[in-house]
């Protein structure tokens, strides 16, 4: 059995070279019988390979894979046969690193499709293998080729919008979950995981392989690598500290039922039923006080030694300027209304 299995639709630079592919159909670990199906209509060989097919293959392939029972596929690859764009049929047969942008994109639209989440895909060196590209009304465009496209547009009585400038594109124009809200879908990257009854505000952000588990109010920023748990806010303008943003090796993450207030932050993971007061923001090295029930002192530490830990409550002294850490008894709940996505 292979690792995964996509049929995509993509766009290709005046050279040739694979810009981005979006996969309506991703399969995650393929059965045998569908293997065999492929590997006899595109003469695939074994491996981890992304497999340029033409109209003819595509036909043969429909036909192969509706003897076999697969129709969503076989009717997928029917519709590919008369793309106008050039088609992709991209075999994963194990979660080896990447060597090819099209494979970089099938694993991005697992995660964005919830078949694979966080830390679940082997990621490491996709940016050198997504191109940094213009994202534009007219969809993704090489950007040695973009003042001729824009000439070209102009002259034919068009404006040619240019969204953004970046290696990944928003994950709307690739994948909607079910069950989210989404105010600005420009700041939630391919690649995100985003769980149903997730609302993303304005402010919010949500990068590649991070995410969130569901019931969520995100109205700061989840950085790459960072999984928030059921249940949690993130404030106005708050911030988690990623592994790309200095978190180094250490695993940043929100647990089930937390509240990180508006323009707070963390760098180190917390456990269920934690909540961190607006503007504070805890790196790993931050010293805490630790109080008891009576707000004693009972010694000083750094806040690293407190990751994963539950029900805590993060607080900074309004007279000392002290950060302080005391036991939360009190889970956050969240409005049932306000999160109701469906």
């Amino acid at each position: 059995m292979s690792f995964a299995f996509g049929i995509g639709i993509g766009t290709q630079n005046n050279q040739g070279e694979w810009l981005e592919v979006f996969y309506q159909q991703p399969v995650m670990t393929p059965d045998n019988t569908l293997m065999d199906v492929i590997s006899n209509a595109l003469d695939y060989k074994g491996g981890n390979q992304a497999i340029a097919a033409t109209a003819e293959q595509l036909s043969q392939l429909a036909n192969a894979l509706r003897q076999i029972g697969q129709t969503d596929q076989a009717s997928l690859a029917d519709k590919a046969a008369a793309s106008k764009r050039p088609v992709v049929v991209t075999v994963l047969e194990t979660d080896d690193t990447a060597s090819s942008t099209p494979e970089v994109y099938l694993k991005l639209h697992l995660i964005s499709h919830r078949m694979a989440k966080p830390h679940g895909l082997k990621l490491d060196g996709i940016f050198g293998l997504l191109p940094n590209l213009a994202w534009t009304s007219e969809g993704a465009i090489d950007l040695n080729e973009l003042s001729d496209r824009q000439l070209q547009a102009r002259l034919e009585g068009r404006t040619l919008e240019v969204k953004s400038v970046d290696k990944f594109p928003q994950m709307t124009d690739y994948v909607i979950p079910k069950g989210v809200r989404i105010a600005d879908t420009a700041r939630v990257r391919l690649g995100a995981y985003v769980g149903e009854g997730t609302t993303v505000m304005h402010e919010g952000f949500i990068n590649f392989n991070a995410g969130t588990e569901g019931t969520s109010m995100i109205e700061g920023r989840i950085s790459a690598g960072v999984m928030v748990g059921k249940g949690s806010d993130l404030g106005g303008g708050c911030s988690t500290m990623g592994t790309l943003s200095g978190g180094g090796n250490i695993i940043i993450a929100v647990g089930e039922n937390c509240l990180i207030g508006a323009n707070a932050g963390i760098g180190i993971p917390l456990g269920d039923r934690c909540k961190v007061e607006a503007g504070l923001y805890i790196t790993a090295g931050t010293k805490v006080a630790l109080l008891d029930d009576n707000n004693e002192l009972v010694e000083v530490i750094k806040a690293r030694d407190l990751a994963n830990q539950t029900d805590l409550l993060f607080r900074r002294n309004s007279q000392t300027g002290a950060v302080e850490c005391k036991t939360n008894k009190s889970a956050i709940e969240l409005n049932e209304e306000l999160h109701a996505n469906n």
